[in-house]
């Protein structure tokens, strides 16, 4: 299904697609967009670890005495070091173009080695560590998601409107006894299916069956703190119902981020307290990081969802294997 005809429409619509929904999200949540690093150095705890396995790209600075330095694979923490040293109040925040590489990904239509976000942070207080404040602010995003899809109609009227008015909430845990005997992608599949826009939150702890809904770092998500319902997690991601694909589609993860407690607590779980001496950990084990919440949105994947697309190399230019541009072709789909 290629509603914009042309190449030439595509780019057009990518490019209303960012600078519409970076505005949208700037004013919903008071964000102020930063200049973002494409490399840290690597021992500080910068790098985001996703689920603990993947490879940064990782190369010796030689002005710098042969240090290592890597490519981020998301800026989760840098973006709290930013915000205490731009000293922003609770109620505003940060947010960035992040360029990411993840060598390690398994390739398909929506997975790439190549990674782009807007990564947003917000300063919050204590008294905002609660369910209801993600809620609220998961609300917020995904107003400026729908505003965006209003505003594409306009401009492209043959990419019709299909966003629900509200997004429904359910933690892992309720989906696993909604759901018994499936796989947590199939209990996505089948959530997404009949609400069409999700909202599932507590991903990272164990659940009844022992297993994590999905994979979560230990060092940027509370993902262990009890929340008002009586459920592990203060985080979750985002899910939207792809026509195209006839599938559940991830757009955003985001949470409140741990506090000194959780951050000890999660270490200690994971078997991760040596990273408690890292630059980053020992920061906020100190007290001297903001408490916030935070999260990442696919630019691209965005887009692709937006736009009707099959495949993200619709919407970037990125390596593939030879297999896959083949059967692309053989579909119809122009990989960029």
């Amino acid at each position: 299904m290629n509603l914009l005809g042309t190449v030439e429409n595509t780019e057009k619509a990518i490019k209303a697609v960012k600078d519409m929904f970076q505005d949208n999200l700037s004013a919903q949540l008071a964000l102020l967009r930063v200049t973002a690093p494409m490399v840290v150095m690597s021992g500080t705890g910068l790098n985001d670890d996703l689920n603990g396995v993947e490879r940064p790209v990782t190369f010796p600075v030689k002005d710098m005495g042969d240090e290592r330095a890597e490519v981020v694979h998301s800026l989760a923490k840098w973006k709290r070091v930013k915000l205490a040293q731009m000293g922003v109040k609770p109620g505003r925040g940060i947010y960035t173009d992040m360029n990411a590489l993840r060598p390690d990904e398994e390739l398909d239509n929506i997975h790439s080695i190549y990674v782009d976000q807007w990564d947003w942070e917000r300063v919050i207080t204590p008294e905002e560590r609660t369910l209801e404040y993600l809620k609220r602010t998961v609300r917020r995003i995904y107003e400026a998601i729908k505003v965006t899809e209003n505003k594409l109609y306009v401009e492209f009227p043959q990419i019709e409107p299909m966003l629900p008015e509200d997004v429904y909430f359910i933690h892992a845990e309720e989906l696993l006894r909604k759901y018994p005997g499936m796989s947590a992608k199939e209990r996505e599949n089948a959530v997404v299916k009949e609400h069409r826009a999700v909202f599932v939150i507590g991903i990272g702890a164990p659940l009844q069956d022992g297993k994590p809904h999905d994979g979560r770092a230990a060092d940027y998500d509370d993902w262990s703190t009890v929340n008002e319902e009586g459920y592990m997690g203060l985080n979750g991601d985002l899910l939207l119902w792809n026509p195209v694909l006839e599938s559940a589609f991830e757009v955003s993860s985001m949470g409140i981020r741990v506090d000194e407690d959780a951050l000890r607590r999660q270490l200690a779980l994971r078997g991760e307290e040596w990273k408690s001496e890292l630059m980053y950990h020992r920061m906020l084990l100190e007290g001297a990081l903001p408490l916030t919440i935070g999260g990442g949105i696919g630019q691209s994947r965005l887009c692709m969802y937006l736009l009707r697309k099959a495949h993200i190399g619709e919407i970037q230019s990125g390596v593939w294997p030879d297999e896959m541009r083949s059967i692309c072709s053989q579909h119809g789909i122009r990989l960029v």
